[in-house]
């Protein structure tokens, strides 16, 4: 290698480790708080918990969030992301919803004390990150030619009945079981998702809807 390549290479490395030690930190605050959300409700934990938990001091807290509900917003997008991993392998979209579910449900402690605590927009926020790609990708696999405004109008159409479903099962402590939940939308909206991108279809296929 050149001096100089030598030079980016390094500065690549130091990079990736310093956001691996970032990302580390972060987990280890969150860790600490899902732990203490066990003992007390959200709104009585405070940032000192939190670091005497993790055994780290405030300025690192402050170095990578502002307070503890950018700390909460942090770990519901990441958990939204992870939630979306392998769900390409799902063959059906009440498979998904399923594990969709129960992720949310192995999340309970935090999920309901950020609805209860902070605010329902903050959890509804974090449910539409998890349907809409999850939507999307389902919409793709029928490979029905359908303009992007009227699929991404079909992805919000059924995102939004969704989540106003989830948020209610929320509401009401997660009691039923996502199983349950699961088999009742296969029940109430199978193939209907086939049959809106056929009406909104540009190749002249609405005419099979009723096939």
């Amino acid at each position: 290698l050149l001096p100089s390549e030598t030079g980016r290479a390094r500065a690549e490395h130091s990079r990736e480790r310093m956001g691996l030690v970032a990302q580390t930190t972060k987990r280890a605050l969150e860790a600490s708080l899902k732990k203490l959300l066990v003992q007390k409700p959200l709104n009585k934990i405070t940032i000192n918990d939190i670091t005497e938990d993790c055994g780290v001091n405030r300025m690192t807290f402050y170095y990578h969030f502002k307070d503890i509900y950018d700390l909460v917003d942090w770990i519901l997008v990441e958990d939204a992301t992870e939630a979306l991993e392998g769900h390409q392998d799902f063959e059906t979209w009440s498979d998904a919803f399923r594990d969709m579910l129960e992720k949310v449900q192995a999340n309970r402690v935090l999920v309901l004390n950020v609805y209860r605590s902070i605010s329902r927009e903050q959890v509804e926020q974090y449910l539409y990150k998890m349907f809409d790609p999850l939507l999307r990708m389902f919409i793709e696999r029928e490979n029905i030619p359908v303009q992007e405004e009227d699929k991404q109008f079909i992805i919000d159409f059924y995102k939004y009945g969704f989540v106003g479903m989830v948020l209610e099962w929320i509401r009401r402590d997660m009691k039923t079981e996502p199983a349950i939940m699961a088999e009742r939308l296969n029940t109430m909206m199978h193939g209907d998702l086939k049959r809106a991108l056929l009406r909104f279809s540009t190749d002249g296929r609405a005419s099979k809807i009723d096939e």
